[in-house]
């Protein structure tokens, strides 16, 4: 297995020279400044990829830009309305820059406006560490009570929206503005943010597209992109819907093994692939990531490997991001499963493989307090979960030899 560290560039706190020392082989980043539509050009690639690589006095880090995350697919390309041609052709030169500086894994999502969504990014533990969290009451109380989208008391049980509104009655302005600014922020790593009236019109572009029309407009998507990725030795990889169900009554396609396997027959291409995120998979009981793995590890080409504490065993349901090594996904399972491959198809080849993983989120620890890290993308925290994941390969190789 691969180690790699998500890195947002020169706005990050944490310095690749930080990075260098977490134990991180490789870097996961990408052009958080470029809009989507917008073509990544080569030399833009070239410059971000020479942060990576080498210190500013030219000595190497020892590392690589090993996966893109992510190259972001627009809502135009999602909704295919306004310039999404236009957009595709600038995706296209952009796959065909990256392949020509040597990166070949890109990962992407195809969720509608937001990307993962929490209530809470300082959720804190009894040991005095802090996680992201999403209480499905909470985000009731911001879809149904101030986001005020039209029949959003439908998508919810009728005792969720009663305890939603007890709470917004005892919220307080400051407690209202931070429920929404944390739901409604952006991408990581984006300085694009909405507005409550800017969201509102997001979501609205979305009501005649269902579940159906958005796996059409992805396969559409896929038809455009995959032989252009094909031809340029690139892998997709996309990127599991977070958390894993309906929200805002936007389409999510992405979030079963069902979901999975579909899209993997819309175009059948090794060019095709999965992000296999064992976090957002895991928010819900019904994903089994072992068998998961099992069943789509020929097209898998980038892991996320996180935990995260479910507090029922509904779908949805309240979650909260758990320690690496515990919660609701059997990371030993997993691991042991990913291991058991690699060793695999190293004696099939004769030459060895490894996957590409990335440490995804991890608690705010110690020093962690004294940075203004992303949410969810603490060092302590994510170092502590790349450690433990890493000692648990080792015993298990080990183990097995």
């Amino acid at each position: 297995m691969k180690p790699t560290w998500r890195w947002f560039g020169d706005t990050d706190p944490i310095s690749i020279n930080a990075v260098s020392q977490t134990g991180a082989k490789g870097v996961v980043s990408a052009l958080h400044h470029l809009d989507p539509g917008v073509v990544w050009s080569g030399p833009e690639i070239a410059a971000h990829q020479e942060k990576i690589c080498n210190t500013p006095s030219g000595e190497a880090t020892g590392l690589s830009w090993d996966v893109v995350e992510s190259l972001p697919v627009s809502e135009e390309i999602k909704q295919r309305k306004g310039n999404f041609e236009d957009h595709i052709l600038a995706y296209k030169d952009s796959l065909t820059h990256l392949a020509a500086a040597g990166i070949r894994t890109v990962c992407y999502n195809f969720m509608p406006v937001i990307d993962w969504t929490r209530t809470d990014t300082e959720h804190r533990q009894p040991n005095g560490a802090t996680c992201m969290r999403f209480d499905y009451v909470d985000f009731a109380v911001f879809d149904v009570f101030l986001l005020r989208r039209e029949n959003a008391k439908a998508d919810f049980p009728a005792e969720v929206i009663a305890e939603a509104q007890l709470r917004y009655g005892s919220l307080s302005q400051e407690g209202q503005t931070r429920l929404i600014h944390t739901i409604i922020a952006g991408l990581p790593g984006s300085a694009k943010g909405y507005h409550l009236d800017e969201f509102r019109k997001a979501i609205d572009a979305y009501k005649d597209i269902t579940p159906d029309g958005l796996r059409n407009n992805l396969r559409a998507f896929l038809a455009e992109i995959v032989p252009h990725a094909e031809q340029s030795g690139i892998r997709m990889a996309i990127h599991p819907d977070d958390p894993p169900f309906p929200l805002l009554g936007l389409p999510r396609i992405v979030s079963t093994l069902g979901d999975y396997k579909a899209i993997g027959q819309m175009h059948d291409s090794p060019a095709n692939g999965f992000t296999l995120c064992s976090g957002s998979l895991g928010a819900r009981g019904d994903n089994d990531l072992v068998d998961m793995f099992k069943q789509l590890k020929d097209r898998i080409y980038f892991l996320h490997l996180r935990n995260v504490a479910r507090e029922s065993e509904t779908v949805p349901t309240s979650f909260h991001e758990a320690e690496h090594l515990a919660g609701a996904v059997a990371m030993d399972d997993l691991v042991c499963e990913i291991v058991e491959e690699e060793i695999a198809r190293s004696h099939a080849s004769g030459t060895p493989f490894e996957f590409i993983f990335r440490p995804d989120h991890g608690w705010r620890l110690i020093s962690d307090f004294s940075q203004n890290t992303l949410p969810g993308y603490p060092c302590i925290g994510r170092l502590k979960g790349m450690a433990e994941i890493m000692g648990l390969e080792q015993g298990l190789r080990h183990a097995m030899v």
